[in-house]
């Protein structure tokens, strides 16, 4: 499966069967861990670099349009990298594919979770990783404000977004809407100042003629047409109202899983901005409204989400599957099945829209090489977003430092292990899967 064409050469290669494009987005589901940015660097040096299925400028022309879409950029480029290659169906495979190892792990560690939560070792593993997740999440603020904010009008978006949400308990899809206008009329007056930063525009290089390059004309199913995209919004409609229609008429409007499904849609759509985004918009409603979860147990859900490949709003399904245990949904005597359950009815609905997106907007990019646009509300939506981001560490620091209340006492070793892991990761870049072993180790240590 490894087999690869060598590099730097006038000849492409070999045309991709489906078969061994379907090992390698197998492959690709176990093993991409490290985040978006970890992510897309894989499918680089493999697509790109190695196997040279595409080449750069194509690889980025697609990243692009997947960056301005709400959901998982890497999950959403391996789909419509699949979806180039081999039509609908390479596009479902792909995006399945980095998404069921993911959902398999999850359930699992969510059961040991709740099974086994409160025996020692366990509760040690997540007594050290807590702080490291309230680091990771300030990592993730400065690495999208480092990128999003390159002038002080962004500067003072992020900060009205965090005031706006920390004092004032503002919706996050108000925020979205807000800061999503603020761009569209910006640009008007100011372009430059809502010009989508990024580090994805680097200078391109060359590793050999690829499958598909620079000036490969699109396949005939990459062509737009209107009646391709009717087609594909139908499909994807009618694919959504059968899943809600069938959880209504099962267990009606009020129940735990048909408020899931519509819970999920909606953030599905707001997760511009990447998982850490969507977090606090989960947070209000999966803990404060719905009440599936604890804030604990939600810190606990992203530590366990860093520690398995595929995108990281996979959380969503450890908040399923802790909602669906806790709240029964198939019954006090099948809890783990319950959990199960509705961790695969989030799963779709928070997925579903991202291949919508790729397979209906895909003809649509590949007739636009080169001239992609309208990306100001995308920059403004960015640095609102890193506001939230900020305020969701704010958020976990609080839970982790003070886990009884601030009238409780301070966790003095969580308060250092926070730090240290916050050295780790900005001075001496540590990856996120060392940093998470090595505080388990250490609140092993704390605990037992």
């Amino acid at each position: 499966m490894d087999t690869v064409t060598p590099v730097n050469t006038t000849t492409p290669p070999p045309a991709v069967s489906f078969s061994e494009a379907f090992l390698f987005w197998l492959k690709l589901g176990f093993i991409s861990f490290g985040g978006p940015a970890g992510q897309i660097a894989i499918m680089h040096t493999e697509l790109v670099e190695r196997r040279r299925w595409i080449s750069e400028k194509r690889f980025l022309h697609a990243l692009n349009y997947c960056m301005l879409l709400p959901g998982p950029e890497a999950q959403q480029l391996a789909t419509y990298i699949g979806w180039l290659m081999h039509r609908t169906r390479g596009g479902i495979v792909a995006g399945a594919l980095f998404v069921l190892p993911s959902l398999a792990i999850l359930i699992a560690l969510s059961w040991v979770y709740l099974r086994f939560g409160d025996v020692p070792l366990i509760a040690g593993i997540f007594y050290g990783i807590k702080p490291a997740v309230t680091a990771l999440v300030i990592h993730a603020a400065h690495r999208i404000g480092s990128r999003a904010l390159k002038n002080r009008w962004m500067w003072g978006i992020a900060a009205a977004s965090f005031v706006a949400i920390f004092a004032f308990d503002v919706p996050f899809p108000a925020l979205v809407l807000a800061a999503g206008l603020i761009g569209h009329f910006g640009a008007k007056w100011a372009p430059g100042v809502f010009a989508l930063g990024g580090g994805h525009g680097r200078q391109q290089q060359h590793y050999g003629a690829a499958l598909i390059y620079d000036d490969t004309p699109p396949p005939a199913h990459a062509r737009f047409s209107r009646g391709h995209l009717l087609k594909v919004l139908g499909t994807g409609l009618l694919l959504w109202l059968a899943a809600m229609a069938a959880l209504v008429m099962t267990r009606g409007l009020a129940d735990t899983l048909t408020q899931m499904g519509w819970f999920f849609t909606k953030a599905a759509l707001l997760t511009f901005g990447g998982a850490y985004a969507v977090l606090p918009y989960v947070y209000q409603g999966a803990v404060e409204q719905h009440h599936w979860l604890t804030g604990a147990q939600m810190i606990d859900g992203l530590a366990l989400g860093e520690t398995t490949p595929g995108p990281l709003i996979m959380v969503v399904a450890f908040v399923a599957f802790v909602g669906g245990w806790l709240h029964q949904v198939l019954g006090p005597a099948s809890l783990l099945a319950g959990g199960a359950l509705a961790a695969a009815v989030v799963t779709w609905f928070t997925f579903l829209p991202s291949f919508i997106f790729i397979l209906a907007g895909g003809p649509l990019i590949e007739a636009t090489h080169g001239k992609l646009g309208f990306t100001a509300p995308l920059s403004a939506i960015t640095a609102a977003v890193v506001g939230v981001i900020l305020n969701l560490a704010m958020f976990f620091a609080y839970h982790t430092f003070w886990p009884q209340g601030f009238g409780g006492h301070f966790d003095v070793v969580s308060a250092l292990l926070a730090i240290g892991a916050a050295i780790a990761l900005f001075r001496f870049k540590l990856g996120v899967m060392p940093l998470l072993g090595i505080c388990a180790v250490i609140g092993i240590v704390a605990k037992t």
